[in-house]
């Protein structure tokens, strides 16, 4: 059934249409997933009004949980340990500033109805305050229709843990012990594990405990994560962790939980919907071995992680990872939603086995020809302080472009590329003599025997030796039906073509041509045409797949030319803003 246009306001967060095509095709309950209305109160109550059975929480525990201000105060009086910070309902302007002076740079501000990293910004300083107060409101007010925060300090040396709770109708709450997801990009989940590096069993005891008990505190049923902060300074210690917030629903890194205490959560959903107590006591859960899991995105770390929104021609998963994924070669990638391409999750006896696998993974299976942060994800796993489990929320900004900086194809992928080709053209030919087929490989009449090979590589022409077999480069590598070859090296595949591409007409643009870098609605516009702006200033505000992404300017100059206006829909590519540099 039809719920509406791709724009998920225009149709996955309008309940009454979810509702009508539950009805419309005889289902007899409505699991949320964990997005979209997954949380919405409001939502619930009406399914459970339409006669349907909602998989998920009771409305109520919801509400009392929905509101970050509001539990953080209901979870202290049930004696959870919450961080320091502002949740008053006093929300000008300057109130805020001042509670934020009060509590001493870094402060996070969050929206109150936020989660998934939306409407949340840090500040360094006193005078990024309002800035960043503007911009949080305004995206918690798009993403969520309430643009209230909170003030909390920032923990200089955080780690993101959570709790897996579950509870049934009977009153009973269990956990299935704690992941960490503390290895994040702009407050977003990039690797998930579990159970945590460096918990103890006391560590683990208080913290589990205390999970429990803010879930028995709004009389939870069903799945649901507790989040904690911990100061990792001094490593994992109960006095030092604390409540941040609860979701009441499934989260995307379930995956890990289940992987190493054999539950299927899904099930557990559905068996505690349809009435039943839970399946296993708080004494029959254990841990066994250790799971990471990856999120693999179509985007460009080398971009800034900007969104790559495209049609998929080439997709291969390796099988010896479990993988969870929604597209199949030939879809594509829409810039209507989060760009999520699957979730990867490898299981080990160990931390370091599963580590491992991830890393195997991600040098075997690619995709295309979209940019994905394959590289990217695989120097996060291969970060020496990640493989030590020295982990904190600031690890990869503080890596910078180290994880994202690639330089093109190494002399090793050139080689490999070359080896994949000989491999391929020996594999075709009708001689049943290896070794008479190894020398015809390449052979001219009165000549030396020509073993460099043509190819193209990013539009450019690269000639590479295509070696004997003698001399195996070990990278991952694959020949497509129409001869592109596919060569991987940490994490990042290179599509190596036969033939020259085709090259697009028309001249070069400007270097102070500002382009929509994809399809996407104008939400802010900083400058008017004719204005001088420095380089680095901000220009445009666009928001595309849930995010809001800054155009700045390229260099000091004037705006020469302005395409953009708030509210507008742009394409990908669009000419937004010219700048020109000045003269003398």
């Amino acid at each position: 059934m039809h719920i509406g246009p791709s724009p998920a306001r225009e149709s996955y967060l309008i309940g009454d249409r979810i509702i009508a095509a539950a009805q419309a095709t005889g289902a007899e309950a409505i699991h949320p997933g964990y997005g979209f209305l997954s949380e919405n109160a409001a939502f619930a109550q009406a399914v459970i009004d339409a006669g349907l059975i909602w998989v998920g929480p009771n409305p109520s525990s919801i509400t009392a949980m929905g509101l970050k201000d509001a539990a953080k105060t209901l979870m202290a009086d049930a004696g959870v340990p919450v961080t320091p910070g502002y949740l008053g309902e006093d929300q000008s302007a300057e109130r805020l500033q001042a509670e934020a002076d009060a509590i001493g740079y870094p402060v996070l501000i969050k929206a109150v109805a936020g989660g998934g990293g939306k409407g949340m910004r840090r500040v360094e300083a006193v005078a990024d305050f309002a800035d960043a107060l503007l911009s949080c409101q305004r995206e918690a007010a798009s993403s969520f229709g309430n643009d209230q925060v909170l003030i909390e300090k920032y923990i200089l040396s955080p780690r993101h843990i959570e709790v897996q709770v579950f509870g049934d109708s009977h009153g009973q709450v269990v956990h299935l012990f704690e992941r960490d997801c503390s290895l994040q990009r702009r407050h977003q989940k990039v690797i998930e594990e579990a159970p945590a590096p460096g918990m103890d069993a006391a560590t683990r005891e208080a913290i589990c405990g205390a999970a429990v008990r803010a879930a028995q505190a709004v009389d939870y049923v069903g799945a649901g994560t507790i989040e904690f902060i911990a100061d990792a300074s001094e490593g994992l210690r109960a006095d030092r962790i604390w409540f941040m917030e609860m979701n009441t629903r499934l989260q995307v890194e379930h995956p890990v939980t289940e992987e190493i205490t054999g539950v299927d959560l899904v099930e557990w959903q559905l068996r505690v919907a349809s009435g039943e107590p839970l399946p296993k006591k708080q004494e029959e859960l254990s841990i066994n071995g250790h799971a990471i899991e990856a999120r693999l995105y179509a985007e460009d770390p080398t971009k800034g992680f900007l969104p790559s929104p495209g049609k998929i021609d080439r997709l291969l998963f390796d099988n010896r990872a479990r993988v969870e994924t929604g597209v199949e070669e030939g879809d594509t990638v829409s810039s209507f939603y989060d760009p999520m391409i699957a979730k990867v999750i490898c299981h080990g006896e160990d931390r370091e086995e599963a580590r491992g696998g991830l890393i195997r993974w991600l040098d075997s299976s690619f995709v295309g020809p979209l940019h994905t942060n394959k590289p990217f994800l695989h120097a996060c796993l291969s970060m020496a302080d990640f493989a030590e489990g020295r982990l904190d929320t600031g690890l990869i900004e503080r890596q910078g472009e180290a994880l994202t900086r690639i330089d093109g194809p190494s002399d090793r992928v050139l080689a490999a590329a070359g080896e994949r080709f000989r491999r391929d053209w020996l594999a075709r030919s009708d001689w049943d003599d290896r070794s008479f087929r190894d020398g015809l490989f390449g052979f001219r009449l009165n000549g030396q025997s020509k073993t460099k090979v043509d190819l193209f590589v990013d539009s450019r022409h690269v000639v590479v030796e295509a070696q004997s077999d003698d001399l195996r480069t070990g990278l991952c590598s694959d020949m497509e039906r129409d001869g592109t070859i596919i060569v991987t090296e940490a994490g990042q595949s290179w599509f190596f073509s036969q033939t020259p591409p085709v090259k697009a007409g028309g001249g070069a643009v400007s270097d102070g041509a500002i382009l929509s870098p994809m399809p996407g609605r104008i939400i802010a516009v900083a400058v008017a045409q004719g204005d001088k702006v420095a380089k680095g200033q901000k220009l445009v505000t666009l928001e595309a797949m849930k995010m809001e992404h800054s155009l700045t300017a390229p260099f000091d100059g004037v705006v020469a030319e302005l395409d953009a206006s708030e509210g507008g829909q742009v394409s990908e590519g669009a000419l937004l803003v010219l700048v020109e540099r000045e003269e003398g």
